[in-house]
């Protein structure tokens, strides 16, 4: 589909910011964004695939509704707001939507004379030095005029200043963007409140239903707003405008390369699902096919419609294209992820890890909830959790070597029913005990918490979940206080929030799984 051992490179290392590969890209977009709307190949159309909101669109000047033919009923139906978060449909589709889009940018390449082999760039912000924006995405002109195609107005950052650095280097308090799900060596979990899965769950023929997975919530979530911009969102920070920005195709371009540096760990063995349900996608349970459109074979003939499955999409080799590098970005991880790498080290063979096969948790057990809706406005918002009286004495050591005879359990936070105004907050969540102790338990982005973000086809959007492993945070304040009786969760917005933000946080309950 996209060409024989073709390989797709990092942007920051193509030799300058206008390097081939980028300018090639520029006028590929140039080309797509002449077309109108109502063109499969289109840059519109493509951006409609992942999502389109007619008033923001509007608002961003990407849509008149005086002057722009919209498709069929019949063809928003097959081709438009098709992304799949919230499911483990979330990576094949993707790669598929990426193989779309580079085909169509290409074959506008060679139109102009470009190179056949023209690849879609990537960029790497987990490299060391390489955090800030490429270059080309962040100048208003570019080598061959005004008005570079790259470029978005739209596109505000963390500190609403248009200023985009992934703040690795510098990093926010606790933010914490970084690559734990590389070290998750279950593809799909059950979501009940418990672990989730590296590329999230079952969700049958529906997306948007169920808790992110782990690459999903970080970093590609945290990635998407701190781009877009938290405070005012722009495009990046709402599904339903992300695929308009240019630099939306490198970002998903890396999340699809970090898809394939974890099919590469072992041991464990990282693979894919092999659940019939997962690879034939959707359609197996009465669901919509993945449908996109792709150039035609021959000039003059109409756009093709390319139909295809996870299963399809599993194997990079069989694709006819890879990466350049497939950094695994070890150093990259959190300080409890740490702890847990370094204890498989000292209890493997020759600094092995000595876990083979990945094992499946047992069911979680919701094990302490608070009982009214929370707000989140201004600085922070508190709440105090409940635990089960026998919970404590269940939690065993969670660095325990990986094949000890009985796993040990693990402790959740889930933030159920979490919803906005408007995507692009980013929450802090601290748990401590009551007298004030607390550690960090992560970072959450809301990216598909608005009600305009609901994008697939559930009929009702009730918020999204977020899932947080707070087992050795539990585990510090249990030897601390052996009456521990209760959590304090304390949400805290990265930037503050107002009252029309709206941000509210349906539950927060606290899930008990043995591994």
């Amino acid at each position: 589909m996209v060409g024989t051992a073709l390989a797709r490179r990092n942007v920051w290392e193509l030799g300058n910011p206008w390097a081939d590969d980028i300018l090639w890209y520029a006028r590929g977009v140039a080309a797509m964004m002449e077309r109108p709307l109502d063109d499969p190949l289109s840059w519109r159309f493509f951006a409609a695939m992942h999502g389109f909101d007619p008033v923001k669109w509007q608002g961003f000047g990407y849509f008149d509704p005086q002057q722009d033919s919209l498709p069929s009923q019949s063809v928003q139906k097959d081709f438009w707001k098709q992304c799949w978060h919230g499911s483990w449909y979330f990576l094949p589709w993707h790669r598929g939507y990426l193989i779309a889009f580079e085909a169509a940018v290409r074959a506008e390449v060679i139109a102009l004379g470009g190179p056949r082999e023209w690849t879609l760039p990537y960029w790497n912000y987990f490299a060391m030095g390489e955090q800030a924006i490429p270059p080309a995405f962040a100048s208003a002109s570019w080598p061959d005029g005004a008005n570079n195609p790259l470029f978005v107005s739209a596109r505000f950052g963390r500190n609403g200043d248009g200023v985009v650095v992934i703040p690795l280097d510098d990093p926010i308090p606790d933010l914490d963007i970084n690559l734990d799900a590389l070290d998750n060596p279950l593809f799909s979990v059950a979501a009940d409140g418990g672990a989730i899965g590296f590329g999230g769950s079952d969700t049958g023929s529906f997306h948007h239903r169920a808790p992110h997975g782990e690459l999903e919530s970080n970093p590609h979530d945290l990635i998407h707003v701190l781009i877009g911009g938290l405070d005012t969102p722009g495009l990046m920070s709402n599904p339903a405008t992300a695929g308009l920005d240019p630099i939306f195709w490198l970002h998903h371009a890396n999340i699809d390369r970090l898809w394939e540096t974890w099919r590469r760990r072992t041991p464990p063995v990282h693979s894919d699902p092999t659940d019939n349900s997962w690879l034939d996608g959707p359609t197996a349970t009465g669901g919509p096919a993945f449908t996109l459109p792709l150039p035609p074979a021959e000039d003059g003939q109409p756009p093709q419609t390319w139909t295809f499955t996870p299963e399809q999409m599993s194997d990079l080799a069989a694709l006819g294209y890879g990466y350049d590098n497939y950094t695994d970005g070890i150093a990259v991880r959190s300080p409890a992820r740490m702890n847990v790498l370094l204890a498989i080290q000292d209890n493997g063979q020759d600094g092995e890890p000595t876990m083979s096969q990945p094992r499946t948790p047992g069911s979680a057990e919701l094990i302490g909830a608070t009982q009214e809706p929370m707000s989140v406005v201004g600085g922070e918002a508190t709440a105090s959790v409940q635990l089960d009286p026998d919970a404590r004495r269940t939690v065993t050591p969670s660095v325990l070597p990986m094949d000890a005879p009985t796993r040990p359990d693990r402790v959740y936070l889930n933030l159920e029913n979490l919803t906005a105004a408007h995507d692009g907050p980013i929450l802090r969540v601290y748990v401590g005990d009551p007298n004030g102790d607390e550690q960090v338990a992560g970072s959450v982005a809301l990216f598909g918490a608005a009600p305009d973000s609901e994008m697939g086809d559930t009929p009702d959007n009730d918020g999204m979940t977020a899932v947080l492993d707070i087992t050795d945070i539990v585990e510090n304040l249990h030897l601390a206080d052996d009456d521990l009786h209760a959590l304090t969760v304390r949400v805290v917005p990265v930037n503050q929030l107002d009252a029309a933000s709206d941000v509210q946080i349906g539950r927060i309950g606290i899930y008990r799984q043995s591994h």
